[in-house]
């Protein structure tokens, strides 16, 4: 599995008004153990073009009479984006932002890559959309190249649009092959939001007050921060509860494991008709749950205790696929597993909406059992993303980038944790990083969410760009293009640490 196990860290202003201010792209970086003045963003040569789109206030008019209320902003003070160039955001009025979530884990290779502009363009000049129902050549030569980086037997492709209509159909696949309907995933998991995949999501933040879910069935989520028990996990950065579960001889296993694999039995055994499922649905690594990583050897063994009762493991890459944790392409390699099917998206198109499951054939034939048709899956355009995606992303090896800016990444935030009592954990492998917040480091109590807020609105006014997520809306989710570099790294630490100092001062004085 190639883990490397380190020991457990120890446990250890006024919000800035220049929000509007345009920032010019040749500065220098601030050293990252300053607190006292403004960090400043790595040098760039890209000027984005002039923005000539509606004035910010016609664009609030018509989201308020015409965009659906569902949709949410992250910020108080709506970020228009205007343009973007690699790991960098312009918004309209031409500041520039570092961008530590990549469209929500999606762009992989950076913003507007040339080498996707240039294939993308190239097949729109030749051949859009025909549909499945003829050949073309682009949905082949890019369902060979996918397979070519997978492993055992995963062979056959079906492309589809997005990560919920992958597990939507990865389900189907499971039932159809074995014949049951039962289903486990993990409590705190995230695998889509359509009526189907909202019941295999394990949680309620999700959820619309409907019927479904039925036959899935949520276990105890294995999460050696918050979870019943601590433990070891794969990551530059032990939890503080490491100590609670002990590393076995085997190096990759650890003790906490085996009381989490219990809970799983003992739902197989009490919940599940026969104790025999359908498939078990897992992550990598939880993506929208926070980056949650699970005990070393959990999925391992999970997967052997689902197969040995006939199911079948379905693996969803859509956040940890295509090298984003570094040591593998794949996430679920670091676990040491072969599923029988993977889901994958996001990063896949690089903002392209494409995504694929990718199973054996014996599972595939399942499909034929009845017409099923995906109008726009493997489109001529989509696949030629796709296959330039890829390619792009095996030339730059942005899988060893991931692995050795994420880790220093992941140290140097590891620091921020032993010098504020407001982070609680720093977990992750790669680029795909979380970092929780706390009120109180020794009883793990949730940031207040205003508090929070607060803090993620003054990185944005410095030009950091950060996600947000987990159950309690406390994490910053660190997940940015794999091509930042070391200065973006500092530039990123530095910021935080300035927020971090002026959140300390202000429960200071309250």
């Amino acid at each position: 599995m190639g883990l490397v196990l380190r020991s457990t860290l120890q446990v250890g202003a006024r919000v800035s008004s220049s929000r509007h201010v345009v920032r010019r792209c040749h500065v220098t970086a601030t050293s990252a153990g300053s607190a006292s003045a403004e960090p400043q963003l790595p040098p760039c040569d890209y000027q984005p073009p002039p923005y000539q789109g509606p004035p910010m206030s016609e664009l609030l008019r018509i989201r308020k009479a015409h965009v659906s209320p569902a949709l949410f902003t992250l910020y108080s003070s709506p970020l228009l984006l205007h343009a973007g160039h690699r790991q960098y955001l312009f918004d309209h009025q031409g500041r520039r932002y570092l961008d530590l979530f990549a469209g929500i884990v999606t762009t992989g290779l950076g913003h507007c890559h040339p080498k996707v502009i240039e294939a993308a363009t190239h097949q729109m000049k030749t051949l859009w959309h025909t549909s499945n129902v003829y050949f073309n050549p682009t949905i082949h030569q890019y369902s060979q190249a996918l397979v070519d980086t997978l492993p055992g037997n995963l062979k056959n492709v079906y492309l589809v649009n997005s990560g919920s209509e992958a597990n939507d159909l990865a389900l189907l696949m499971a039932r159809l092959h074995t014949g049951r309907f039962d289903v486990v995933s993990l409590r705190n998991g995230y695998h889509g939001a359509s009526p189907y995949t909202m019941g295999l999501t394990g949680s309620s933040k999700w959820k619309y007050q409907l019927p479904n879910g039925f036959g899935i069935h949520h276990v105890t989520n294995p999460d050696p921060y918050r979870g019943l028990w601590g433990g070891y996990r794969d990551s530059p950065v032990q939890s503080v509860r490491a100590g609670e579960g002990k590393v076995l001889d085997d190096g990759v296993t650890c003790t906490s494991s085996s009381k989490y694999l219990v809970q799983l039995q003992e739902l197989l055994d009490y919940s599940v008709p026969q104790g025999k499922p359908a498939a078990f649905f897992a992550e990598s690594i939880q993506g929208v749950g926070a980056t949650v990583q699970y005990p070393l050897g959990y999925l391992k063994k999970a997967f052997e205790l689902i197969r040995d009762r006939g199911g079948l493991c379905v693996s969803d890459e859509v956040q940890t696929g295509f090298g984003r944790t570094g040591e593998h392409f794949w996430g679920f390699e670091g676990h040491g597993v072969v599923p029988d099917i993977v889901t994958m998206a996001k990063g896949i198109g690089n903002g392209y909406p494409l995504a694929a499951v990718v199973t054996t054939p014996e599972i595939a034939s399942t499909l034929s059992k009845a017409l099923h048709f995906n109008t726009y899956g493997g489109n001529a355009l989509g696949s030629a993303v796709g296959l330039a995606v890829l390619k792009t992303m095996l030339e730059e090896n942005v899988q060893k980038r991931s692995h050795e800016v994420g880790t220093k990444f992941l140290l140097e935030l590891g620091k921020l944790r032993d010098e504020f009592g407001s982070v609680g954990d720093v977990r992750g492998k790669g680029l795909m990083i979380g970092m929780e917040l706390v009120e109180n480091q020794s009883t793990h109590e949730p940031m207040n969410p205003k508090r929070f807020m607060e803090i993620l609105e003054h990185c944005r006014d410095m030009g950091l760009l950060l996600g947000k997520g987990g159950f309690h809306g406390n994490s910053f989710r660190i997940k940015p293009p794999m091509c930042i570099t070391e200065d973006d790294v500092k530039f990123a630490v530095a910021v935080l640490r300035v927020a971090l100092t002026a959140d300390k001062q202000r429960q200071q004085q309250q």
